[in-house]
């Protein structure tokens, strides 16, 4: 069996459960301490990821791993409450996986979150923060390998890895609900351990506005397959070297929760008009 097959086969086995939502026209991906926004969709379909084929089951606290299906605003959503992430052990390819499978069910629009450390001196936790790039330090691809043409081209073009229409509209209805919205690079390493202010300094010099231990190998995957990718990052704590604090886990998943309201009205708002934006 080939990639592309195994992509199938959850396709397949999530369409069957999926009743009326069987073709979502966005996905999302919701990191750590963010799952709860998939409460909010309508009609919903729940699907533990441990029965769907080939998907894995995180072992991250703050990851509920289920996948959502239902309506938000007249909008079919598919939402993933939480993600698998290199360090728990998993090659790029195989932590992209869930991603390819809300490509091949038929979306438009991805978009990713996640929590990071703020890089920039101006942010503070709790900030939003729209992801404007990206910079992968995991010395990863999800590409390496064969390339299968069914999914998309062996050297796939990253000028657009997250769309400026849905950056801009992210902005628009961040000021129609007076929300705050930081913007700025998003850089991944490997993790599982916080970065060292020797190297945060080094993640600034080179642009970098937040850092995290996940989202890229799925925004790689699904510009691979032609779907457009808006992020958002939720800055839940000061990197190291940025203040003095020792940094945690728990003040992570605290920290998220503490942002979750705005969060939420911003992706409720966002999520059924980035359907109808011409991209």
């Amino acid at each position: 069996m080939s990639l592309y097959d195994d992509v199938q086969t959850s396709v397949r086995a999530i369409r069957e459960r999926a009743k009326d939502h069987s073709a979502p026209q966005v996905g999302i991906i919701l990191g750590s301490g963010l799952g709860s926004f998939a409460d909010r969709l309508e009609d919903a379909v729940v699907i533990p990821y441990g029965e769907i084929p080939h998907f894995l089951h995180s072992t991250v606290v703050g990851h509920a791993g289920r996948l959502v299906l239902g309506r938000l605003n007249g909008v079919s959503v598919v939402a993933m409450q939480g993600r698998v992430h290199g360090y728990e052990g998993y090659p790029a390819w195989q932590v992209a996986f869930p991603a390819r499978v809300l490509c091949a069910l038929g979306i438009k629009v991805l978009t990713v979150t996640n929590a990071a450390g703020g890089i920039n001196a101006e942010f503070r936790p709790g900030d939003l923060m729209v992801i404007t790039d990206q910079v992968n330090l995991t010395a990863q691809n999800p590409l390496t390998g064969p390339n299968d043409e069914r999914f998309g081209p062996r050297f796939p073009d990253m000028t657009r890895a997250y769309h400026p229409k849905l950056r801009d509209l992210l902005h628009a209805i961040a000021s129609e609900q007076d929300i705050s919205l930081r913007s700025g690079v998003y850089l991944q390493v490997t993790g599982p351990t916080y970065e060292t202010p020797a190297e945060i300094h080094m993640f600034r010099a080179v642009g970098a506005g937040a850092v995290g231990m996940s989202t890229v190998p799925e925004v790689i995957v699904a510009r691979h397959m032609g779907v457009h990718v808006a992020g958002i990052s939720c800055i839940t704590n000061l990197a190291a070297g940025v203040d003095n604090q020792p940094l945690n886990h728990e003040e992570v998943a605290e920290v998220a929760g503490q942002a979750r309201e705005k969060f939420c009205r911003l992706l409720e708002q966002f999520l059924p008009r980035a359907a109808g934006v011409e991209l």
